[in-house]
């Protein structure tokens, strides 16, 4: 018998499944609109699905001790993970920003007319 219950295995599966699906979706979006920032933050989102999986992985097989470094790889994903999230996060905002400030300034500027 498992450690997990099978609702247990149900949210964890469907969890992994879920990430990997907006991964893809995100990337997606940054192929049809042409913005990178968009494929950064898929990028960014390997790292907490590496420990996604090591969770499952050590779970799977019971937590044995033998396999005890996979909860330091698991924690150690987690804290890169949050922080790649972060800098996607911010390079997405740097990039509407300076997108908006670049519309607006071509909205303010007076009409030329030809005579």
């Amino acid at each position: 018998m498992n450690v997990l219950s099978i609702p247990t295995w149900i949210i964890h599966v469907s969890s992994v499944i879920e990430w990997i699906a907006a991964i893809w979706l995100i990337w997606t979006y940054g192929e049809l609109t042409g913005n990178r920032t968009w494929w950064g933050l898929s990028l960014a989102m390997l790292p907490a699905l590496v420990s996604a999986m090591c969770a499952c992985t050590w779970h799977y097989f019971d937590n044995p001790q033998s396999l005890e470094w996979l909860v330091t790889l698991q924690a150690t994903m987690t804290l890169v993970g949050n922080f790649t999230l972060w800098a996607a996060a911010v390079w997405i905002w740097r990039s509407a920003k300076s997108a908006h400030q670049g519309i607006n300034s071509v909205a303010n500027q007076p009409i030329k007319s030809e005579r």
